[in-house]
């Protein structure tokens, strides 16, 4: 199992890109329009800047759904390559066979 704190700073980094993601957004697609004059991208750089690091979208991390573990993540099963093992040595998921020979 991972560190609690990790696992709750991940879950605050989510919290905050879900409040701040129409406001990136809106900022982000002012610096990229051209139509905009180059005094107005900046200032949308600038606010942009000041908005908490936390709010972006690429610092959350993939986290196992199971264990918290942030390694070895599969994307489609949000889970761990030992949580997935775990549970499929228990027969908890469904069309997953075991292979032994």
């Amino acid at each position: 199992m991972a560190k609690t704190s990790s696992i709750e700073k991940n879950k605050k980094r989510a919290a905050l890109a879900k409040q701040y993601a129409d406001k990136r957004a809106a900022l982000k697609a002012t610096i990229k329009s051209q139509d905009t004059p180059i005094e107005e991208r900046f200032k949308a750089g600038l606010k942009l800047a000041e908005l908490p690091r936390n709010s972006a979208k690429v610092r959350i991390r993939n986290r196992c759904e199971v264990s918290g573990r942030p390694r070895g993540y599969y994307r489609k099963l949000k889970m761990s390559r030992i949580a997935l093992r775990q549970l499929g040595n228990l027969g908890m998921i469904p069309g997953l066979v075991k292979s032994s020979w």
